[in-house]
């Protein structure tokens, strides 16, 4: 999370950062899964988010440009997890 938590205008986020190649997903689905644990997601909750973040990566990663680097951003705003991926096409 960010070190400046809970101060005017700042939000909760966490980036992770990885070779856009599918030998990280494994990665990517661990980090997930730890930062909805820690969120206090149900076990299903945890394994929904799980697979749509792998899911969007995989999809993704068809159109990434080889040797890039695929980002992926958790952002809690209130009370709602937001996720964005993105890698270079």
């Amino acid at each position: 999370m960010s070190p400046i938590a809970g101060e005017p205008g700042t939000e909760d986020f966490v980036e992770v950062r990885l070779p856009a190649a599918g030998a990280y997903l494994s990665v990517l689905r661990t980090a997930t899964a730890g930062l909805a644990a820690r969120l206090d997601f149900t076990l299903d909750e945890i394994e929904d988010l799980r697979i749509a973040v792998d899911e969007a990566c995989a999809i993704l990663l068809q159109q990434a440009v080889r040797g890039s680097v695929l980002r992926c951003v958790f952002r809690l705003i209130g009370d709602a997890l937001e996720v964005i991926v993105s890698a270079p096409t």
